[in-house]
């Protein structure tokens, strides 16, 4: 862990970070409020966003939470009483913490260990990946407070599940079970809960195993894409592979597969 990491690692108090070779582990750290996103979480995992940015010894990234909840929501304690200025600021800082995590140009799997409802539901589809435990409860519960969801997830959810099943969920506000999850695709994998950070660490470590230039390439390709229309998407992703082919790794890649050898990558 470089200085400046293990700076900011020592500050915080609403979330954990670790560095395990060249994995970063985020813990949402509040098990007393389930998690709950206040100001203060979302500015401290902004900040770990932005260091894992800066940080080339990172190549990939886990968030997970403490205790029984992911994420359980934004903190409502917080919001209560909020106007129509103050909500939209907090609206907008999470959805600006979320964008960044969906635009990190790394891998960033959410282990989801539990509640993950409302704000915690959103933090995970700004993921790339979604493994949950089978005590894993997903929803977007808006609407039971008279409010919708405004972190991303009218948004996310419309796009990786459909628009007539996110508007079911939206509109009735129940709950999802780890299996509904996986079979509507709001996850990828569902695992028993004590193999959770098992199965999210070996997943990475096999991205990361991976060329480092060629994975953050595709996820630009995916994230960016998906929002274009097909033809311009298309041209897109013709000019990431351009830079890709321009890379030593892409060299390295393609002569140790002819010359029947594990690949050397360097990202670069």
């Amino acid at each position: 862990m470089n200085e400046a990491l293990k700076t900011l690692a020592s500050s915080v108090q609403n979330i954990r970070i670790e560095q395990e070779g060249m994995m970063a582990i985020v813990t949402m750290a509040r098990p007393k409020a389930m998690n709950a996103l206040n100001d203060q979480t979302l500015d401290e995992l902004s900040a770990a966003i932005s260091a894992f940015a800066a940080d080339p010894e990172i190549r990939g990234v886990i968030i997970t939470g403490e205790g029984k909840a992911f994420v359980a929501g934004a903190d409502i304690s917080q919001m209560c009483g909020y106007g129509p200025e103050e909500g939209r600021a907090y609206a907008a800082k999470a959805q600006g913490v979320f964008n960044r995590i969906e635009g990190l140009e790394k891998p960033v799997i959410a282990a989801v260990n539990g509640y993950a409802l409302g704000g915690g539901c959103e933090l995970s589809m700004s993921c790339d990946i979604r493994i949950a435990s089978e005590k894993a409860v997903f929803g977007q519960p808006e609407v039971n407070l008279g409010l919708i969801p405004c972190f991303g997830g009218t948004q996310r959810l419309s796009r990786l599940v459909g628009t007539g099943l996110a508007k079911e969920l939206i509109f009735t506000a129940r709950n999802v079970k780890p299996e509904e999850a996986k079979a509507i695709g709001l996850v990828n994998k569902v695992v028993p809960a004590e193999d959770l950070m098992y199965e999210a660490k070996a997943m990475l470590t096999t991205i990361i195993g991976k060329a480092p230039i060629a994975v953050r390439y595709a996820k630009v390709a995916i994230t960016r894409g998906v929002n274009l229309d097909l033809m311009n998407a298309l041209e897109l992703e013709n000019d990431l592979s351009a830079l890709a082919f321009a890379s030593d790794d892409a060299k390295e890649g393609t002569t140790a597969f002819l010359e029947k050898r594990p690949a050397n990558f360097q990202n670069r």
